[in-house]
């Protein structure tokens, strides 16, 4: 661990007195929450990266340390922990902020959707510490969205977004949640569509989709979104491969409007219905 001084962040106080009360251990602390957004530097928020550089102390899982600029950790103490040390992680950071500490807790994307704002919000309000720290969450570019720009425009009428990792969700659940997404004609995006342990469920959700949906259906995956290694594919809906991809892809299926344009996929929000758009 590496360790250099920590200083308070003036702007977005979501909650709890202001920085300058005093607790009984001193200075009072904040636990920052913060998405990285897809990965690329460039792509960093700037109220994110305002966060790190103010912090003393950064935590997260250690894939998504990797994503924050060097510069942004330098002299800082840094807690890295696996991919399932997510409670352990969320409640040294706590004790941290509680102790007095500026705390910045990371996630990929953004930390509100799959990411560790809900965890971390969760725990603040269980071991009782919300009277004890500030507590805000500062937006990232979510995966679905940088998967979305990279594919095109499949998101400009409604859609879902689903998980398919039963970690945390049975895997009824998810199923229900699918097949209501579908019948309802929402484009669907999934995350963490595959792994290991879980290699046949994108296989069963697509089948799914195929129920619902015509077999000329855009199918769009992108692995690895703004990060070296980065893959995009679009096919038909009858093509899709799953094997393609992994817990860093993610999938867009298209609904009964979503078309190729240009080469990319485009959900109509039905602008053509109204307006002229040719010439």
């Amino acid at each position: 661990m590496r360790s250099g001084g920590d200083t308070g962040l003036e702007r977005g106080q979501a909650c709890g007195p202001q920085d300058g009360d005093e607790t009984r251990h001193g200075r009072r602390g904040r636990l920052t929450v913060i998405g990285l957004g897809p990965g690329d530097a460039a792509l960093l928020a700037p109220l994110a990266a305002e966060a790190l550089g103010t912090a003393g102390m950064v935590a997260g899982y250690a894939t998504y340390i990797d994503l924050v600029p060097p510069e942004l950790l330098a002299g800082k103490e840094v807690m890295a922990t696996g991919m399932t040390g997510e409670v352990a992680r969320c409640r040294a950071a706590l004790e941290a902020a509680a102790a007095g500490k500026r705390v910045a807790l990371v996630s990929s994307g953004d930390a509100g959707v799959y990411g560790m704002a809900g965890l971390a919000l969760e725990m603040l309000d269980a071991m009782g510490l919300a009277d004890r720290m500030d507590f805000d969450v500062v937006p990232g570019i979510p995966a679905v969205c940088a998967a979305a720009a990279l594919l095109g425009a499949p998101l400009t009428h409604d859609f879902a977004v689903v998980s398919l990792s039963d970690l945390l969700t049975p895997l009824e659940v998810i199923r229900r949640r699918l097949d209501a997404a579908l019948a309802a004609d929402f484009v669907l995006a999934l995350y963490n569509p595959r792994s290991r342990r879980r290699s046949g469920y994108l296989e069963e959700a697509l089948a799914l989709a195929g129920r619902h949906r015509d077999p000329q259906t855009p199918v769009g995956m992108v692995k690895n979104a703004f990060r070296p290694g980065q893959e995009i594919r679009v096919s038909p809906l009858a093509g899709a491969d799953p094997a393609f991809a992994d817990m860093l892809t993610l999938v867009v299926i298209g609904n009964a409007a979503t078309r190729l344009a240009a080469g990319r996929m485009l959900t109509p929000r039905g602008y053509a219905e109204k307006y002229t758009l040719e010439g």
